[in-house]
């Protein structure tokens, strides 16, 4: 099942080249009071919200995909973590991001997953484009297997995390290199791109087995696949639990392989991955 978020606030569902309009799900969803509950609302109730928009999907208004607009499928993450340099044999790369811009040469293929938090505020749809900032220093697009939780856990044994796991997402990590802390960096507004859609866990029975690509203005960028990774998507969501207790709808993006390049204002990034879908995302300049 893929389950989008489009237009205003409607609950979609993806049929080919159709949005089956669910939204009358979402009157299963309790309302809400303060002290609100930790966990996007729509995954901390997701077994109720499943069982309505099946009920619901016969009768939704159908629209052409083409012509709605694309929202992040997860409305209110509790929290954004990233996986820094979650790539095979990363001690021989040598990477140069230009003059100024520090580039972390002491990791060991032996090293646990490093990770970083992502502000909450930079989580944007693909039809909401990257607004970049600071144009005189460079910003990279990182295409990233995403993960969303589904349930409430901490200290989750690696043969047990992907219990966890509600579904994945295409996910796209923009960094401003400089020499700042990566969450100061990666968590400018627009600068966590979420989508197109979530696809349920049960429809990928092996995450470390996905194509994954990312190009820019019709040319590649990165190609690779999730099997290129060094820790394993188990692997991170067991290492993040050890650190933070999970709730409902928290992000995990989960690394990008090799092939980074600066984008500017102008230009197109489309970003495909197997058994997910195809996501494109406009970039422009940041106005005040």
């Amino acid at each position: 099942m893929k389950i989008c978020r489009f237009n205003d606030e409607r609950l979609g569902l993806i049929d080919g080249n159709k949005v089956i309009d669910v939204s009358d799900a979402l009157d299963v969803l309790p309302a809400l009071r303060w002290s609100f509950p930790m966990g996007d609302p729509l995954i901390l109730h997701w077994d109720a919200v499943i069982a309505a928009i099946n009920e619901a999907a016969p009768t939704g208004v159908c629209h052409e995909l083409d012509n709605v607009r694309l929202n992040s499928p997860i409305a209110n993450p509790g929290k954004i973590i990233g996986i820094a340099g979650n790539r095979k044999n990363r001690a021989t790369e040598k990477l140069d991001f230009g003059p100024g811009v520090p580039v972390d040469t002491s990791c060991k293929d032996s090293d646990p997953p490093r990770m970083f938090i992502k502000a909450n505020s930079a989580l944007v749809g693909p039809s909401d484009g990257v607004a970049l900032r600071f144009l005189d220093r460079r910003n990279d697009p990182e295409a990233e297997f995403t993960i969303v939780i589904g349930r409430a856990c901490t200290d989750v044994a690696e043969t047990e995390a992907l219990d966890y796991v509600v579904g994945y997402c295409i996910g796209i990590d923009m960094t401003l290199r400089g020499a700042e802390s990566a969450s100061s960096r990666k968590s400018i507004d627009s600068y966590a791109v979420l989508g197109p859609w979530m696809v349920t866990a049960d429809e990928i029975k092996d995450p470390d087995n996905i194509s994954i690509s990312l190009s820019v203005n019709g040319e590649s960028l990165q190609d690779s696949n999730t099997s290129d990774m060094q820790y394993g998507i188990a692997r991170v969501v067991s290492h993040a639990s050890s650190f933070y207790t999970l709730h409902p709808g928290d992000v995990i993006m989960a690394g990008s392989p090799l092939g980074f390049a600066p984008v500017v204002p102008g230009d197109v990034m489309v970003s495909e991955f197997e058994r997910i879908g195809r996501m494109e995302i406009k970039v422009r300049a940041h106005k005040t």
